[in-house]
Parts: structure tokens; C-alpha cells; sequence
């Protein structure tokens, strides 16, 4: 799923319904697959300051335990939100995550851990899942030998790098990267070409978010790219930010992977809504 904000600050329906609200409209959907990855798109920390920034989001630790509850299994921090309290609140932050039992991605206390996996055993498959952040509100934002930060998800060559490594571990590489412009609705060129060098160095599979619309679902030499899942826990600000997807990406048992956009909307702040009768994997006309 694409951008999810469980700051009580900037969603205040959390404090009248409780975190529980944000996933009692997904049919359970993220208890019945196999794995669950979403964007976090905020810090969770009570350590830092507030950086001078014009959006600022800071996850309440309760609504942790509460995410993995529902069942998501993966957190995406490469993205331009998850430092919003400084450096050290973003390793605190990692730090968190993982101690709700989530696997955090995408950032980290060096540039190591942040372009690590998170590494799960499936059904006799090792699935790996990488984080990158695209968008980066400062320079200093990357994480590197010796500094806290995101995994580059701009420089190809990186990115190229981490997905290779990945797929010496893995049976299947699966990547969420915060990429693209706010308010398109189709991927830019540069975004095409990051995709399809992932790809070709062995990722089975893409998740995309940050411009907050959705955008379409592709396949390059079978693999399938969801480029944008737009808003997912987030403010019902207008009908297109409103209109989302949950991505679900389907293995078969020769390895081959299917793909569809599972409609959703938020029908209140906060509050996604499959807007199918969910019965199964893609199952719906």
C-alpha cells in the first residue's frame, strides 16, 4: 500500500476511533496474504526535534503494534518524512518499527543497513524486500558510510547494486521506493528507466508511492510495477486523493507473477475502504 500517516496531529480521527480505524475497512486483507509492505511516511520517535520543514509527521509508537496487528510485515522509511525529527530519530525510529515486530527498510544508522533487506521464508520461498527514498528534501538526507539516512533511490547504480545483493539472498526481490512528482499521474521517463535497471538486475516486482494520486499498474519483461499507490492512511482531501489501490502481486508456483490494483478509497480521514467484495486473489469482475 502507498503513503500511511499515523500521526494523531495530522489525522485526527485517530483520536476519536482509535489507530484501529485505519485498516477496519481492508476485509482483513493483510491478515490473509502472505506479506504486507506499506510506505510509513512520518518518524515514529520521541527523541529529535522538529526540522524546519513546511510538513512535519511523527507516528504515535502505540500505533505501531497496532499496524502489525493488521498484518503488515514490511515498513518502508526511505522516504522525505521518515527524518523529519533529525538523525537521530530516524535510527530511533527504525529502532521502533522493528521492536513492534514490523521489518523495517529503506533507511537506516549507515548506508548499509539502510539498503539491507528485510528477509522473510514464504510457503519454501526466501523473499527479499528493499527500500529506497527518491525524494529528498536535503542532500545530507542519504544515508552514508558513517551517517544516518535513506538508501538512494536516484542514483541507478546503487539501486542496481542493493537489488543484485538482494537476489544472491532471495528467491524473489520485491522493491517500495519513494520516487515520482506530486500530483502526476503517470511515471516520468527517469522513473521508467530506475524500473526497468531494478529489474533487469533481478527485482521481481515494484511498489511506488509519493506523488499522492494513483497511478497505473505495467509489467516490464513480466514483472509488475504499480508506480504510484497514492494515498492510503492518510486526510480525505479531495476525491483523487482519495482514490487508491492495495497492489497485490501474486506468485505462482513456477514463479511467474500476476498483478492487479485491488480498489480502495478513503471515505474518511484516515479510513481506506476496499471497495470490492474481496473473496480471494484478484477474484473480483
Amino acid at each position: 500500500m502507498g503513503d500511511t500517516n499515523l500521526d494523531p496531529d495530522y489525522i485526527g480521527t485517530f483520536r476519536r476511533e482509535g489507530y484501529e480505524h485505519a485498516f477496519t475497512g481492508l476485509q482483513d486483507v493483510f491478515l490473509l496474504d502472505d506479506v504486507t509492505v506499506v510506505n510509513m511516511e512520518c518518524a515514529a520517535s520521541e527523541l529529535g526535534a522538529r526540522l524546519g520543514k513546511k510538513f512535519t509527521f511523527n507516528c504515535d509508537l502505540d500505533a505501531l503494534p497496532v499496524m502489525r496487528a493488521a498484518g503488515v510485515e514490511v515498513a518502508n522509511l526511505g522516504n522525505n518524512h521518515s527524518a523529519d525529527w533529525g538523525e537521530e530519530a530516524l535510527v530511533d525510529t527504525r529502532a521502533n518499527v522493528a521492536a513492534a515486530g514490523i521489518l523495517p527498510v529503506g533507511a537506516g544508522a549507515n548506508a548499509a543497513e539502510a539498503h539491507e533487506p528485510a528477509i522473510l521464508e514464504i510457503n519454501g520461498w526466501t523473499i527479499a524486500v528493499l527500500g529506497f527514498g527518491g525524494v529528498v528534501p536535503w542532500q545530507d538526507w542519504i544515508a552514508t558510510d558513517d551517517s544516518p539516512g535513506m538508501a538512494d533511490g536516484d542514483t541507478i547504480e546503487t539501486m542496481v547494486a542493493a537489488v543484485e545483493a538482494a537476489d544472491a539472498l532471495a528467491d524473489l526481490v520485491f522493491v517500495s521506493i519513494h520516487w515520482g512528482v506530486e500530483l502526476d499521474t503517470k511515471p516520468r521517463q527517469e522513473d521508467i528507466e530506475r524500473a526497468h535497471a531494478m529489474i533487469d538486475a533481478g527485482a521481481d516486482g515494484i511498489f511506488g508511492h509519493h506523488p499522492h494520486r494513483l497511478q497505473p499498474l505495467d509489467f516490464y519483461e513480466g514483472k509488475p510495477i504499480a508506480w504510484s499507490l497514492g494515498n492510503f492512511v492518510w486526510p480525505r482531501l479531495s476525491t483523487a486523493g482519495a482514490t487508491t489501490a492495495v497492489a497485490q502481486f501474486i506468485v505462482e508456483p513456477d514463479g511467474s507473477i500476476t498483478a492487479c490494483l485491488v480498489p480502495t478509497f478513503i471515505e474518511e480521514s484516515g479510513h481506506p475502504v476496499i471497495q470490492v467484495d474481496y473473496a480471494g486473489l484478484c477474484s473480483w469482475d
